[in-house]
C-alpha cells in the first residue's frame, strides 16, 4: 500500500510511521509535514528516504501540493494539526488554516480520487465532563468544543462526515484521549514536567491541578489506528481511550516519584481560560468491535517516557527553551 501520512514529524504521526513500517515493511509511506515548531525531522529516526519512506516538506493548506503528493496514494491518514490549546487561545489563525482548510483540501482530493481517508481527532471536541461524575464520552455524546483548538478539530470532523454523507467517500474518524510517550513536544504537561524536574526547576500546574485527563500510551493508539485504517466500516467514528484517568496534579506527583524528586518543585499558577475540567472516553464499543485493548499500563508507560526524556535531556531542554 502507498500510504500518505500528513503531519508525520509530529508526536503521534512520527510514532505511527515507525510503528507502521515495522509491521508493514513492504508498504510505502510518504510523509508530508510543514515542519512547524512542534515538528522535528529527528522524530522519524528509524527510516531515511528510500524505498519505504519519503519525506516531503509542505503544508496541507497548499492545494497544489496536496494534489501532487496524493497522486499515487491508496490511503491517507491525517495527523497534521496545530494542537496546543494555549497557543490557540493566543492566536487561532494557524489552527484554522491547518485543522480546517487543510482537511478540506484533503477531502477534495479524496472526493476526486476515492482514496481511503482517516481523520485523527481528539476527545476535546466533546467539551468537558463533570469533575466528580462517572460519565464518559460515547459515540452518542454531542459535540461541545470550548476553545479554538477543539472547535477547529470539531469543524474538521463535521466536514469529514458531511463528505461521507454527500459523496459516499471511504472515510473514518477516531477521537482519542490524551496521548503520552516518547518524542512528544516538551511544551506538553508530561515531558515538561520531566524536563523541569531533572533540571530542578519549578513545575507550573494550572489552577489547583484537579483537571482530569484519560491517558493512552502512543503505541497503543497506533495499534488502534492500524485496525481502523484496515477496516471497511466507512463513515464510522471510533472512540479510543486508555482508561487511565488521572488529575494533572496526580500525574505530576507520579512523575516526581519515578524521578525521585521532591513535590516542592510544584507551583500552582493562574488557570487557563475556559479550562475543561475532565475528559474520559468510553472505548467499549471499539473494543467489542475489534478486540483491541491498550497494552501499556499508565505507570509503566510513564517510566518508559521518563527514560526517553532523561536519556536525551540536553536535546529536549534546548527544544523547550526554543519554544518559549
Amino acid at each position: 500500500m502507498n500510504l500518505l501520512v500528513t503531519g508525520g514529524n509530529g508526536f503521534i504521526g512520527s510514532n505511527f510511521i515507525n510503528y507502521w513500517l515495522k509491521r508493514h515493511p513492504k508498504d510505502q509511506i510518504t510523509n508530508v509535514d510543514f515542519l512547524t515548531y512542534a515538528a522535528d525531522p529527528n522524530f522519524v529516526p528509524s527510516f531515511g528516504s528510500g524505498d519505504s519512506y519519503v519525506f516531503v516538506k509542505g503544508d496541507i493548506g497548499d492545494r497544489p501540493l496536496v494534489e501532487r503528493v496524493t497522486k499515487n496514494s491508496d490511503a491517507i491518514i491525517n495527523f497534521a494539526a496545530e494542537s496546543h490549546v494555549d497557543r490557540s487561545i493566543t492566536d487561532s489563525t494557524d489552527f484554522i488554516r491547518s485543522n480546517i482548510v487543510g482537511v478540506h483540501n484533503l477531502l477534495q482530493i479524496v472526493k476526486d480520487r476515492k482514496i481511503r481517508f482517516h481523520q485523527v481527532s481528539t476527545d476535546e471536541v466533546y467539551g468537558s465532563l463533570p469533575l466528580d461524575g462517572k460519565e464518559k464520552f460515547t459515540n452518542a455524546s454531542p459535540y461541545n468544543p470550548r476553545n479554538p483548538y477543539s472547535a477547529s478539530k470539531a469543524s474538521a470532523d463535521f466536514l469529514v462526515r458531511a463528505y461521507h454523507n454527500t459523496f459516499a467517500l471511504p472515510v473514518t474518524i477516531s477521537n482519542c484521549s490524551n496521548n503520552y510517550g516518547p518524542m512528544q513536544h516538551p511544551e506538553k504537561l508530561i515531558p515538561k514536567t520531566i524536563l523541569k524536574a531533572i533540571s530542578g526547576e519549578q513545575i507550573p500546574i494550572y489552577g489547583n491541578g484537579s483537571q482530569v485527563r484519560d491517558w493512552i500510551y502512543v503505541d497503543d493508539h497506533c495499534s488502534a489506528l492500524e485496525l481502523i485504517l484496515e477496516s471497511k466500516n466507512f463513515g464510522s467514528t471510533s472512540l479510543v481511550g486508555g482508561e487511565n484517568e488521572s488529575s494533572n496534579l496526580e500525574t505530576v506527583r507520579l512523575l516526581l516519584r519515578i524521578l525521585g524528586k521532591s513535590e516542592d518543585l510544584i507551583t500552582f499558577v493562574q488557570d487557563r481560560p475556559g479550562h475543561d475540567v475532565r475528559y474520559a472516553i468510553d472505548s467499549s464499543s471499539f473494543r467489542k468491535e475489534t478486540g483491541w485493548s491498550p497494552k501499556m499500563s499508565f505507570k509503566e508507560g510513564l517510566k518508559a517516557t521518563v527514560n526517553h526524556y532523561v536519556s536525551r535531556r540536553d536535546y529536549y531542554i534546548k527544544r523547550l527553551k526554543e519554544s518559549l
